[in-house]
């Protein structure tokens, strides 16, 4: 648990290999479809000029090169410094086999322009055939796996780890059975320090939460306002969960907005949050809220 005082901008996570996450980040997919160019560029500056310093990318969201370039020129003009921000990144379905990780990576560097990631993370625990593609599907449609020993794509971590291409390791949409499988690896050498999974008052993850706890890995939770709003994901019928009516009670009881109810449930559990919006307004709400 976390102490009822604490604040986004005082208050960070330690990680089991010594490093420090910020309780709250911003997540800065955007559906590259229908984001304008250009939206995560001008969110990310003003998230840090707001006070973040936890930033949540991937290479497939497209938008790297507009983060990386945000936080480059906030470290040339002087408002933060390198160390002073938490990137996390992640290594996607298609770049599983051994060989292909540390060139994932680098091309994550080399698309954001900077030395090194903070955390690198598998972003799930499922391969998709290699290759440039990021979704291959066949001639039906359907997606086309492939097999692959999570293991040996830790062990290419692990040396990214030793590399120093990244500071901290992590997995992201793992059960239990999942995270065993690397934590029981004959010769582990870096333990994942963090899962970043689904986690609102809708989905609680509490057996998870509770497991990850016992083995010193720090739950990530994405949507922590709720689901993304996505006809392909969600029942657009079923409410969103910011006009839940027990939000919506607590939020006025104590003055508050439903957001920060939800931020605040994961906080005081010890989750980190990492709410994604392009919204200006919102995004220093959110910041304000925890």
């Amino acid at each position: 648990m976390i102490s009822a005082s604490l604040t986004a901008e005082s208050h960070s996570i330690p990680l089991s290999d010594g490093n420090r996450m910020p309780i709250i980040g911003l997540g800065t997919y955007g559906d590259p479809r229908k984001t304008p160019k250009g939206t995560a560029y001008q969110s990310v500056k003003r998230a840090i000029d707001v006070g973040y310093r936890h930033f949540d990318g991937a290479l497939v969201y497209y938008n790297e090169h507009e983060v990386g370039q945000a936080i480059r020129e906030k470290i040339a003009d002087g408002t933060v410094t390198r160390e002073e921000i938490f990137y996390c990144g992640k290594l996607w379905c298609t770049f599983h086999p051994p060989e292909l990780v540390r060139p994932a990576l680098e091309r994550t560097l080399k698309t954001l322009g900077l030395d090194y990631v903070d955390l690198y993370i598998i972003e799930f625990p499922v391969a998709f055939k290699p290759g440039d593609v990021f979704y291959p599907k066949d001639e039906n449609g359907k997606y086309i796996y492939y097999q692959n020993d999570l293991r040996a794509t830790w062990e290419a971590l692990e040396a990214c780890k030793d590399a120093g291409l990244t500071k901290s390791l992590g997995v992201s949409n793992f059960n239990r059975r999942q995270l065993e499988l690397i934590l029981n690896k004959p010769g582990l050498k870096h333990k994942p320090v963090s899962n970043q999974v689904e986690c609102h008052p809708y989905f609680t993850q509490p057996k998870l939460l509770e497991f990850c706890g016992q083995n010193d890995i720090i739950v990530v939770g994405y949507s922590p306002l709720g689901t993304s709003r996505d006809a392909s994901w969600v029942n657009l019928k079923c409410p969103p969960l910011l006009e839940d009516p027990l939000l919506v009670s607590i939020s006025k009881k104590y003055k508050k907005t439903t957001a920060h109810v939800a931020l605040r449930f994961n906080a005081q559990r010890g989750v980190a949050v990492i709410p994604k919006s392009f919204s200006s307004e919102r995004i220093t709400e959110n910041f304000q809220d925890i």
